[in-house]
């Protein structure tokens, strides 16, 4: 999917869109990119002269790249319910390109629980389990 096709998925508009890239797996999980320029809001501040992507937007970028799993349910908006074991592995900074691999793990409508992963090249940058609600 293009940013075209997945602002018709996620209600996110720029700059909070943080998927540029995504596929629909085989085997119904994720995997969505973003290049992280360096102009972004959350980098202002986060850190003067040792720019450092959030964790929380990290995190962020996880549940838009889970939405695509989503794609063919129509919801109005999604709310994060929770975030559990989330760990921080590895600094995202400008210039890195960010890959997220996410899976629906459990479903009870309108919840559903889901794990995720980012990656700059092959290491692991963050990962954790969420839920979100669709309304």
């Amino acid at each position: 999917m293009n940013k075209e096709e997945i602002k018709a998925i996620l209600p996110h508009r720029e700059p909070m869109l943080l998927v540029e890239e995504a596929y629909l797996n085989e085997d119904g999980s994720a995997t969505a990119y973003y290049d992280v320029r360096g102009d972004e809001f959350f980098l202002q501040g986060h850190f003067p002269g040792n720019p450092v992507v959030p964790g929380v937007i990290l995190c962020e970028m996880m549940a838009q790249s889970c939405a695509v799993c989503l794609a063919e349910e129509k919801a109005a908006e999604t709310y994060y319910t929770s975030l559990n074991n989330v760990r921080f592995r590895q600094p995202v900074k400008p210039g890195d390109r960010v890959r997220c691999h996410c899976r629906i793990t459990k479903a009870r409508k309108p919840f559903y629980f889901a794990e995720g992963k980012v990656y700059v090249g092959d290491k692991l940058c963050a990962q954790g389990e969420f839920s979100f609600m669709l309304a």
